[in-house]
């Protein structure tokens, strides 16, 4: 009996499933994706607008979420908001704040995914552009010590849509796991900026819109919700990831 050569061994389905990267990190974007908190920012743009006499929609506003907060303070001054740019992102955080102390909505299925990836030993972290004062607050509302730490707005230099805020947080995670690299983490997004971000940090992403439809792109995977999501789920879109950019070599 002959034995199977290397080269078959190594096309076989067992070797190249020994090949994919193992899921060793979950990058979880906040507002809107984790904790349902757009309407807020919403709602507190279009006051504060408002109070400046100038006059600003929903329409307008689902054209900002992701951003960077001092990117959008700056578009709120071009409309007549006559404060300093940190007063802005000062007085929008403050305000998402106070309605978060009385009710924080989490996304269907997030805290679900969030405690079964944790308790697979998937180490989690935050990554959103919301600023430490507000993180910290969602963080601490978490039923359990899910997050390794956060990478907050006021953290990088650069916010999304630039990958730096995903480049640190895979480069903070080295820090305890030399071993590991982007190819062993999954981003989850709501958000262009967001998703953008993710994706020119080379990480494998997972959209989940909400509040604004995503243009279609097959370097992600999209799904309806986190409801009923599991760590094989979130395995497989890794896995894919790793596929494609096999395949593109």
């Amino acid at each position: 009996m002959h034995s199977p050569s290397a080269s078959a061994l190594q096309s076989s389905p067992l070797a190249a499933a020994s090949t994919l990267p193992e899921l060793k990190a979950a990058l979880w974007d906040m507002d809107g994706t984790l904790v349902d908190t757009e309407p807020y920012w919403i709602a507190a743009e279009i006051e504060l607008v408002t109070a400046h006499g100038g006059s600003w929609n929903l329409e307008q506003s689902s054209k900002l979420v992701g951003n960077a907060l001092e990117t959008t303070a700056k578009i709120l001054q071009r409309e007549g908001v006559d404060l300093p740019v940190r007063a802005i992102v000062d007085t929008l955080s403050n305000a998402v704040i106070d309605k978060i102390r009385h009710q924080l909505p989490w996304r269907p299925g997030a805290l679900e995914l969030l405690a079964e990836l944790h308790s697979r030993g998937v180490r989690c972290v935050l990554v959103t552009m919301s600023e430490l004062n507000l993180a910290g607050e969602v963080a601490r509302a978490l039923p359990g010590p899910y997050l390794e730490f956060l990478v907050t707005g006021d953290q990088v230099a650069n916010g999304k849509p630039h990958p730096e805020p995903y480049l640190a947080a895979v480069e903070r995670l080295r820090q305890a796991d030399p071993s590991l690299t982007g190819a062993n983490c999954v981003a989850f997004e709501d958000s262009i900026p967001g998703v953008t971000s993710a994706l020119a940090a080379n990480l494998a992403t997972i959209a989940i819109p909400h509040v604004v439809p995503l243009p279609e792109d097959a370097r992600r995977t999209t799904w309806d919700t986190l409801d009923g999501k599991t760590y094989d789920d979130v395995a497989r879109a890794l896995a894919a990831r790793s596929t494609m950019n096999g395949a593109a070599l």
